[in-house]
């Protein structure tokens, strides 16, 4: 009998991670860090409720943290087989790797150089060098192609059109006397009509479905980005402030910068300097031009018959440290996108903590903000947020921007689901808060008529 446990993902939206296990072997699909409120985080601490070096197998749905950035940890603590990722997304975890590992490491020192950690001394969750160690068990698989772990055991990789690289994991388990049984994990649901990737693929059949609900109770904001954009930018620079833009590394910084270009070129915003202040950032756009197949049509005639899709006019990419701390010598208006998306971490807060306090600036949040992220507390109007263990007064205007989000709302999930010939024998409703994992689970059930569960934290089903 197979089973399958749902580790991470369950009623929030950090830290997927899911066991499939068919006849006593293991697979691990995502392997995700927890984020947000402190008693989630904690959970990275925490010994798994299966040993490293039982699980097979790990399968990637996409590159973003909350989705991999645990496997460092589960290499270090005994997992020693091979991670199957598209290879788009091995290129990605090239990159995102080492730099959470390296994030980790630079969080853990600087909280005991300040000494706000309660732990003496603070320790990273895992090193750069555990990340490296991690890097070399990736295997690269290329999409819609059948990958057999065993014999009864074998998976394909579907295009998601979330992030570059971003798929749809179907497993199909073949067990003696009993017919095929297909698992479909969504991972993240991209956009329909999004200018860069292409639309998500059709997916037609699964006897188990898990689907993501990060926006399972709301509908995208129907302004269009590019006119939400200018009027931010174009008040910002009235004002002489700054626009500091806290997004996802890979996804949302291309995008943002693809919109950037449009505007300029329409002349509907004055050319700023535009700065992407993120080592992985920098990484992740060149990409984009290796990987031209993942490319939506209207992005591959941009780069065909125009200057780069992906830069402005004053365009800079900073990698350095002394490159970021030149930012705060950046005189008049200027557009920094820098990471975490969330503002749990990386450059960004270093930007947050000195523009916050100042009225001429704006902070646009363009992505999903999890329960307990400063994001999610800068959104919801704190007067006041904790930054490296100092307090930072918040007079700055903050905006948010949830037309420019990579993940589907609960109406193109609805629409990639009436993509199924049949329904699944259970829907599991993952990958959401509670409001959220609700929402959409009650939708499936009144639009679609089908049976959808929302699992808890640990639990174990038969399939």
């Amino acid at each position: 009998m197979a089973t399958l446990q749902f580790l991470g993902a369950t009623e929030t939206v950090t830290g997927s991670k899911f066991v499939l296990e068919v006849a006593g072997s293991r697979a691990m699909i995502d392997c995700g860090l927890f984020q947000g409120h402190k008693e989630l985080r904690l959970r990275n601490w925490e010994a798994l409720p299966v040993r490293p070096e039982s699980i097979g197998w790990v399968l990637l749905t996409h590159a973003h943290i909350d989705h991999t950035g645990y496997l460092p940890r589960l290499v270090r603590d005994g997992f020693t087989g091979p991670v199957y990722a598209t290879t788009a997304s091995a290129d990605l975890l090239d990159i995102m790797l080492p730099d959470s590992g390296r994030l980790q490491e630079e969080e853990a020192e600087y909280a005991n150089r300040k000494g706000y950690s309660k732990h003496h001394p603070a320790l990273p969750l895992y090193t750069e060098a555990d990340a490296r160690r991690a890097l070399k068990q990736v295997v690269r698989v290329d999409y819609d192609r059948e990958v057999e772990l065993s014999k009864l055991l074998s998976v394909r990789f579907i295009p998601a059109g979330h992030i570059l690289g971003s798929s749809f994991v179907a497993a199909e388990i073949r067990e003696r006397d009993r017919d095929p049984i297909k698992v479909v994990f969504s991972g993240d649901i991209g956009r329909y009509d999004e200018p860069i990737l292409n639309d998500p693929s059709p997916v037609e059949d699964a006897d188990y479905l898990l689907v993501e609900s990060t926006y399972g109770n709301r509908r995208h904001a129907s302004e269009d980005p590019e006119d939400r954009l200018a009027e931010i930018i174009n008040s910002a620079a009235e004002r002489g402030g700054k626009v500091i833009i806290p997004a996802f590394a890979v996804g949302r910084t291309q995008l943002l910068v693809y919109y950037l270009r449009e505007l300029e070129d329409e002349g509907r915003i004055p050319v700023l300097p535009v700065v992407v202040d993120s080592p992985m950032g920098a990484s992740a756009t060149r990409l984009y031009a290796k990987h031209k197949n993942d490319h939506d049509i209207d992005m591959q005639r941009l780069a065909r018959i125009q200057r780069n899709a992906l830069a402005t006019r004053n365009f800079s990419l900073v990698q350095g440290r002394s490159g970021s701390k030149g930012l705060n010598d950046l005189s008049g208006p200027a557009i920094i996108i820098s990471a975490s998306g969330m503002a749990t971490g990386g450059r960004v807060l270093h930007h947050l903590a000195r523009h916050l306090p100042d009225p001429a600036s704006t902070v646009v949040f363009v992505g999903f903000q999890a329960a307990g992220t400063r994001g999610r507390r800068l959104q919801e109007g704190e007067k006041e947020i904790r930054i490296h263990g100092q307090m930072v007064q918040v007079r700055a205007r903050i905006e948010s921007m949830g037309s420019l989000s990579a993940h589907a709302d609960s109406e193109e999930v609805i629409r990639w689901l009436r993509g199924f010939k049949r329904p699944p024998r259970t829907t599991f409703i993952v990958h959401g808060e509670p409001d959220g994992a609700q929402a959409l689970r009650d939708k499936i059930a009144s639009e679609l008529n089908w049976n959808a569960v929302i699992p808890t934290y640990k639990e174990v089903v038969e399939l």
